[in-house]
């Protein structure tokens, strides 16, 4: 039996956003490029929001009988729940799609995270309820994971699929971009708030404010993507099986080495992402190093340095290739891995290199890291396909690389991180060497 349709399961909120489109052009790929960076930048937003008070937050106000590192260690535990939650997401919210639609799903995903999110602003401390405060703040981690899970809206595969031959580089980049501009503006609120703020306003009440800022952001989201996902180019393309929504399960049993290698080949630059963005902010403050507005305005100029060297992964992907851009970023990262964490216990001037390398090298690595694998499924399950392998990249590659990172550099030295960070690297390298096709020029 075939899934429905979209028309078929169309929702008021649907046929409204039709409406809004209601000139039925056909869409291009530069419009569908702004819905994908709404979108993608929400999401991250709300992610380096969590991720930045995982830091800086919870371990004073959730764990304050424990010792710094062991709280902090609490406290990105707490931040791996939600990339354990994605599958299950995936597998709610892809029932969810095939019965009622992508409007009726996004709708849903997107308000569950920002509730999820906006949860997490009234949490109550450690001092107000004990240890139920660490339970809710689980809870409210874990529905931000299944929402996550559910968010994906096949938008950037609709980008993929409508991208000039010639640009297929930088058209893959542009969903990437959503990961800097959102550490850039949640950096930006809690610096903001850090430094109006005595320390003890800021951990009463100052660090929920960011938190409730991701409701609005994720309307505005909500709209934009609603506004392309109810037009009648895209359901064409899911009525003619290039973005139809398989079984979760059957995608997984039939396409299980395509999800492997898709899951492992970004392998790289997924574990460089959390080391450059949350483990040196909690590596400096936990060693008495810095305080945490100086590190966030060394991540929002890193952040800076990440977008354009995104776009610089993009036209370098439409001339080499973006698997030999992949592969160069992974050795890159390989020799990075070996010096660069150091360089944290070097002061602000080896912090500030650190970072500004790194996000440099994650640009390039992770500004082609997306949908790598997505054209070699078949088209009935390639958008379920893509979904999986999304979310199994950053549960193998990124879920719980603050806790491991910190774990290794507080047991054995900051050298550690390094010898993590280079079997990433190896990791995909050995991926990009089985799939042979990737071999092929893509451009």
């Amino acid at each position: 039996m075939n899934a429905p349709t979209g028309s078929s399961t169309s929702t008021p909120l649907e046929r409204d956003a039709r409406v809004v489109n209601a000139d039925q052009h056909e869409i291009k790929p530069g419009e569908i490029a702004i819905g994908v960076i709404i979108g993608r930048t929400s999401e991250f937003f709300d992610f380096f929001v969590y991720a930045l008070a995982s830091v800086i937050v919870f371990p004073s106000v959730v764990f304050p009988h424990h010792e710094p590192v062991t709280a902090t260690l609490l406290s990105f535990a707490i931040f791996s729940v939600a990339f354990i939650a994605r599958p299950f997401g995936t597998l709610l919210f892809m029932w969810i799609d095939r019965n009622h639609g992508k409007g009726v799903k996004l709708t849903l995903a997107l308000f569950l995270l920002g509730g999820s999110t906006m949860a997490v602003a009234l949490l109550p401390s450690h001092q107000q309820i004990g240890s139920l405060s660490a339970l809710l703040l689980i809870t409210f981690r874990f529905g931000q994971g299944l929402a996550l899970g559910g968010a994906w809206d096949g938008m950037p595969s609709l980008l993929a699929l409508n991208a000039p031959k010639e640009k297929r580089g930088w058209y893959a980049m542009i969903p990437q971009l959503g990961a800097p501009l959102g550490l850039l503006i949640a950096a930006a609120l809690f610096t903001y708030f850090l430094v109006i703020l005595t320390p003890e306003d800021f951990l009463t009440w100052g660090w929920r404010y960011p938190f409730f800022v991701a409701l609005a952001i994720n309307v505005v989201a909500l709209f934009a993507r609603l506004r392309l996902v109810a037009t009648p180019e895209f359901e064409h393309l899911f009525a003619a099986g290039e973005l139809r929504p398989s079984p979760a399960f059957a995608t997984l049993f039939r396409e299980w080495r395509t999800i492997a290698l898709g899951a492992l080949a970004p392998l790289s630059a997924f574990a460089l992402f959390h080391i450059v963005t949350v483990f040196p902010l909690s590596w400096v403050t936990l060693t008495g190093r810095d305080q945490p507005v100086p590190s966030l305005r060394i991540e929002m100029i890193g952040a800076v340095v990440g977008v354009i060297a995104m776009l610089g992964s993009g036209l370098l992907a439409d001339r080499f290739g973006r698997r030999q851009v992949l592969a160069v970023g992974a050795v890159l990262i390989g020799a990075f891995s070996g010096f660069a964490p150091q360089l944290l216990n070097a002061g602000a001037i080896g912090e500030t290199v650190y970072m500004i390398l790194g996000f440099t090298l994650l640009g390039v690595a992770f500004g082609q890291s997306s949908g790598l694998v997505n054209d070699r499924f078949p088209p009935e399950h390639r958008y379920t396909g893509a979904a999986i392998v999304a979310n199994t990249a950053w549960l193998v590659g990124a879920g719980f690389a603050p806790l491991v990172a910190l774990f290794l550099a507080d047991r054995f030295g900051v050298w550690a991180v390094g010898a993590y960070l280079l079997s990433g690297a190896i990791c995909t390298l050995v991926a990009l060497a089985i799939n042979k096709e990737w071999a092929k020029d893509e451009h």
